[in-house]
């Protein structure tokens, strides 16, 4: 043999044997990992973990508010969008949108169908990118028709993406001269994920139609009209601590006669202004020449949607300022009382009692009993002397009816700039109660900033992370992704913001929903298409925290601190439950390799076995959850095996790990 190649070969054995060795030293050597239980520290804010929607990625029209039908008042500038003509070859009828004698003025236009009898004439509906229509499940039609001549009657049909009719129901005896609300029920006989609605017009007449409406019978607490269960289902099980609404930009607009007005989503349905959306046409990779907002999804269901599922309501209201990154038009300063009034009368329509003007309009929607609002956001991410100037006049005009009522300022859209340093000290100054801060970025970002808050002025206002994910590409790339990277990035950085709870009053991640067929921004915390929806991995490390969210911090720290290379890959926060009497420990291991841990319970005498390990981990970083894998990253919780003062656990790779354990001090 060559002399010379048998001790090449002889290196490379030792290099692979001493790299085995010091995987395995790494691997065996524990950290000890310390829980002062008996030294606690701040409250946790039952606000802490809450949830944020805007009407972005079709999240309201098209996603939470359960209404399949697009454009069903004709209002939209197109005012035929979202709908087609059937016009076999042997049919003679006419389409016309008119608005003389409308059913109301807010949404004046209405479509007049003409037939002359020779065959069926109609329209057909395509819903938002299709109509998701489960088997032998009921679905209520419903439509103000007025018969203008002849004796019409009206086929109303489900049918498939083939065209194959999967339910009907017919309607005739229309009101000559007069609007009447019509209704049918449907239950198609098949599954159809881009199903249509049809309405036909059979034998020779002329009818008037306007709010066609197509509701699946069973929504969130059976409400007619109301939100899609299963959407709402996955907010209820985080069990938030708030809801931030209904944005976001939207609230700014980009102009500010396309700001949201609070005033215009109230009351009856059909009364509810159509307003176009300001996602609509703000990125060239995504347009959305479709998207619009009915508001059948307005203040009043925000505020029973947040007292359904338990959490506080986070309003927030333009402050006279549109978005900056579009015109950034102003309110001149003489001209904002409109704007601080609008604030005012929020609170009493939340708040007020029902002989009051505006709590009797909320009494008249149905809620007698004040919503209880606690909080409200003054802007959205505004910046510069114009913003400090118009928050002012609005604080002081809140806090000086509604002391009670603590106000959210902005600090801008980014953590750490030159508009972020200059709103702080600013708000400071002001004696703002809490400022919400923003931020998305890659997630090293937020693995590095888990201590960004350790120096925070425990004396000035609180802080509100307002929107917060980690971009997988690049903030607003159409490829970001939401991987399990992403998640244990944002959930590292929750560990600092829980440690922090005497700084850090409440966080959400941003956006809430998106639809997979009509999006304008990824990554989000929950996907939906026609018929389904999952949580990513992001929304499983939103619940992990929300749901052991604990009441009061404890102090932890690791010996020595781990890492995966040359940055930190490990981290961790503890707090104590009283309600239970359970430690909850924390802990994101963001590496390849395993992490032994002796676990000290300082201040404890006795650990019950019934102790848990919940884990959110899988094999690669870049793991996501998708509609056929929709639980592919999802927590899996088992016995927590030789809980006691003193245990040993090893936290997997990849992974985010809560311990729950019942124990009771000295």
């Amino acid at each position: 043999m060559n002399l010379g190649l048998h001790m090449k070969r002889i290196t490379v054995c030792l290099l692979i044997f001493i790299a085995a060795a010091a995987h395995l030293a790494a691997t065996a050597a524990p950290i000890k990992l310390t829980v002062q239980a008996g030294t606690p520290g701040p409250q946790i804010s039952p606000t802490m973990w809450g949830i944020f929607f805007e009407d972005v990625n079709f999240g309201a029209d098209g996603g939470l508010y359960a209404e399949l039908v697009k454009n069903r008042s004709f209002e939209f500038p197109d005012p035929l969008m979202g709908w087609i003509k059937l016009s076999p070859s042997l049919a003679k009828g006419e389409l016309s949108v008119l608005a003389e004698s409308p059913l109301n003025g807010n949404n004046p236009h209405y479509l007049r169908m003409k037939s002359e009898g020779t065959a069926d004439f109609g329209i057909s509906n395509e819903g938002f990118r299709g109509m998701g229509l489960h088997a032998d499940e009921t679905y209520d039609f419903s439509a103000q028709i007025r018969l203008v001549s002849g004796a019409p009657r009206l086929a109303i049909q489900l049918v498939g993406e083939d065209g194959t009719v999967l339910a009907e129901a017919k309607l005739e005896d229309f009101s000559p001269g007069a609007w009447k609300k019509c209704n049918a029920t449907l239950k198609p006989n098949a599954q159809e994920s881009k199903g249509r609605l049809n309405v036909i017009l059979q034998n020779k007449g002329e009818v008037d139609l306007d709010m066609i409406s197509l509701f699946p019978r069973h929504t969130w607490k059976e409400r007619p009209g109301g939100l899609r269960a299963d959407m709402v289902q996955l907010l209820a099980d985080l069990k938030p601590g708030f809801m931030r609404f209904p944005g976001g930009c939207i609230v700014e607009g980009s102009e500010l006669d396309r700001r949201y007005q609070w005033k215009n989503t109230i009351g009856p349905i059909e009364e509810r202004k159509l307003l176009v959306d300001r996602w609509n046409y703000e990125f060239i990779h995504r347009p959305t020449p479709d998207y619009y907002q009915s508001f059948g999804l307005g203040f009043f269901e925000f505020f029973q949607l947040c007292e359904d599922i338990g959490c506080e309501p986070l309003p927030i209201l333009n402050c006279g300022m549109a978005c900056q990154f579009n015109s950034g038009e102003l309110c001149p300063l003489d001209q904002l009382e409109r704007y601080i009034q609008d604030a005012l009368d929020l609170v009493e329509f939340a708040n007020g009692p029902p002989d009051s003007p505006w709590g009797g309009r909320r009494a008249a929607m149905g809620h007698q009993e004040p919503f209880h609002l606690k909080m409200m956001g003054v802007g959205n991410e505004q910046w510069g002397p114009q913003y400090i100037e118009r928050y002012a006049r609005f604080a002081k005009a809140l806090k000086g009816k509604y002391p009670e009522i603590m106000l959210v300022s902005d600090s801008g859209p980014s953590p750490d700039d030159d508009r972020f340093k200059f709103l702080w000290p600013k708000l400071r100054e002001l004696h703002a109660d809490i400022v919400d801060e923003h931020c998305y970025a890659n997630p090293s970002w937020f693995f590095e900033n888990t201590h960004r808050y350790d120096a925070y002025d425990r004396a000035g206002p609180k802080v509100f992370m307002g929107e917060y994910a980690a971009q997988s590409v690049a903030v607003v790339s159409p490829k970001n992704r939401n991987t399990l990277e992403c998640a244990l990035a944002e959930a590292a950085y929750m560990t600092g913001l829980e440690r922090n709870a005497d700084v850090v009053r409440m966080a959400s991640y941003a956006p809430l929903f998106a639809n997979a067929g009509a999006w304008q921004w990824t990554p989000d915390m929950i996907w939906v298409n026609s018929l389904q929806c999952f949580g990513t991995p992001s929304y499983y490390a939103q619940l992990l925290f929300s749901r052991n969210r604990g009441s009061t911090v404890l102090p932890v720290s690791c010996e020595p601190p781990p890492t995966g290379g040359a940055a930190p890959s490990f981290f961790v926060s503890a707090a104590r439950d009283e309600a239970a009497g359970e430690i909850i420990i924390k802990a994101v291991n963001a590496s390849q390799e395993p992490v032994e841990a002796a676990v000290e319970l300082e201040g404890v005498t006795s650990v019950s076995p019934a102790a848990q390990a919940i884990v959110l981990a899988s094999a690669r970083l870049s793991d996501q959850n998708s509609f056929e894998e929709p639980a592919k990253v999802s927590p899996k919780t088992s016995p927590l095996e030789g809980a006691g003062p003193h245990l040993d656990y090893q936290f997997q790779p990849y992974s985010l790990v809560v311990l729950r354990i019942h124990a009771t001090g000295k």
